[in-house]
């Protein structure tokens, strides 16, 4: 009688040596809600600060974030090799920051909000405290966020877990963002009668202070939350070898980094242009609480996108996803340039804005994991460990986008008439055609520059399979020996 054959079974896969469950991930959230607390503060406000509390002409404070950036061309570099250098303790060679730079990075933010112009009424004082203030706030940031950044690399290698890191700090950064967008409005506006018996809002000193104060405490507590509950699973060197020209030159000539840079350039460059609605909502739609609305059409679509892109990443990949949210959105910030809503239409507005934030939300979502794919992709390619070199180059170029985004747009709000009389009033005829003009056309061109940017983006799903072979046997065998040297 012939032999029944039995049926094969399909292995089932080990499981990963650094798997991670939602533990990790939410307290790696909280670093980045920590982050976004005094980061989208002063990047969504302090502008309003300066222009409509100390009176500093808009062109000039353009100057401002353009000067402080290319400082940044020297301070990020140097805050990416003094990481990379630093030999790892028993709190590991990341955590560590976040416990050491969490008060001096908060009390940096508070003093941006400090009003000095109760003390001078001369420009020249007024804009040197700004630059000082700023100045210190950039560099502390930037000494939190690169080993912030670089952290996920070492939490853990698994590739689901890099994609549950970015969710998570997705949701952190949705925390922490949304909080000063959803609050702030009611708090640091005073309203102010009109002639004509309406009312307009104009930026309080004392309440901007306030809501700093707010923002600077829950960022300590945050950061400190974070050092208690993350754990460096992935093996740093115990004695970094780091040649940064050889770590930078390899960047420069990769195709995935640098469309990664670009993309990071334009990703950051728009959130933050997005800062100028507040001159929208304020002069052309004369409703500040719009501003709520504009957050919730924000963050609203990623909240609901969140329990799912996870498993569409690990069907289509992230690329692939996020330049079909890249196209969605510039579709619809297209559709806001040529509809150009008028000043009774702003739930139309707003309708417009939540789709682009439907589509931004897959980006949003996996774009910290693309960037931890970039550090794997580099080692695997170079053989050399640069996770925060590459993150502090990636920091710079995110600032580059900052920097555009205020300078650009503080230069063409004051070309279509922006000046220190608008600070005390509300729609001004013409003035306030030419803000809609400008905060629907760049999202327009900029949405398009990202979608197109990811259909060139390399690292396709198949092309990356073989980078995290490498990098788990690779970390695999430093953690064998590090094991060995201790034995």
């Amino acid at each position: 009688m012939a032999n029944k054959k039995t049926p094969s079974r399909e292995l089932p896969q080990s499981a990963h040596p650094n798997k991670i469950g939602i533990k990790e991930g939410m307290g790696y959230m909280l670093g980045d809600a920590g982050n976004l607390f005094v980061l989208t503060y002063v990047s969504s406000f302090l502008k309003i600060f300066y222009t409509d509390v100390l009176k500093i002409q808009a062109g000039k404070v353009a100057n401002l974030f353009l000067f402080t950036r290319l400082w940044d061309a020297v301070n990020d570099p140097m805050w990416g090799a003094i990481v990379a250098k630093k030999k790892p303790t028993k709190d590991g060679k990341y955590r560590p920051y976040l416990k050491w730079i969490a008060v001096p990075l908060a009390l940096s933010q508070l003093l941006c909000f400090f009003n000095v112009g109760r003390f001078t009424s001369r420009e020249w004082l007024l804009l040197l405290f700004a630059y000082v203030t700023y100045i210190a706030f950039g560099m502390l940031y930037t000494g939190m966020n690169v080993p912030f950044g670089s952290l996920a690399s070492v939490i853990t290698d698994d590739p689901d877990g890099r994609t549950l890191l970015s969710t998570f700090r997705t949701i952190g950064g949705g925390i922490g963002g949304a909080a000063p967008l959803l609050l702030a409005p009611f708090l640091i506006y005073t309203k102010v009668p009109n002639a004509d018996g309406t009312t307009h809002n104009e930026a309080s000193a004392g309440g901007m202070f306030g809501f700093a104060v707010a923002m600077a405490a829950l960022a300590i507590v945050f950061y400190l939350a974070c050092y208690k509950t993350t754990k460096e699973r992935v093996p740093s060197e115990a004695e970094p070898k780091i040649n940064i020209r050889e770590i930078y030159g390899a960047m420069f000539k990769s195709k995935p980094f640098i469309i990664l840079a670009l993309t990071g350039i334009l990703i950051s460059g728009q959130l933050q242009f997005a800062s100028l609605n507040q001159y929208l909502y304020k002069n052309y739609f004369e409703n500040t609480s719009l501003s709520v609305l504009g957050t919730i059409a924000q963050y609203l679509p990623m909240a609901i996108m969140i329990p799912f892109v996870p498993k569409l990443v690990k069907k289509f990949g992230k690329k692939e996803l996020s330049a079909f949210g890249a196209f969605f959105s510039a579709l619809a910030a297209i559709a806001t340039f040529l509809l150009k809503p008028a000043r009774d239409q702003s739930w139309l507005y707003i309708a417009l804005l939540f789709v682009i934030g439907f589509g931004y939300s897959f980006v949003s979502i996996t774009n910290w994991a693309v960037v931890a794919d970039v550090i794997d992709y580099q080692e695997y390619k170079t053989h050399i460990k640069n996770e925060s070199a590459i993150y502090a180059v990636y920091t710079f170029c995110r600032k580059l986008g900052q920097t555009a985004a205020d300078f650009g747009g503080l230069k063409l709000l004051e070309k279509v008439g922006y000046t220190k009389a608008m600070a005390e009033a509300g729609y001004v005829v013409g003035v306030s055609e030419g803000i809609l003009k400008v905060c629907t056309l760049i999202p327009a061109v900029t949405y398009t520059l990202i979608f197109l940017l990811y259909v060139l983006f390399p690292l396709t799903k198949t092309r990356l399979e073989p980078v995290y072979a490498y990098v788990r046997e690779t970390n695999a065998k430093t953690a064998e020996a590090g094991s060995d040297t201790a034995g």
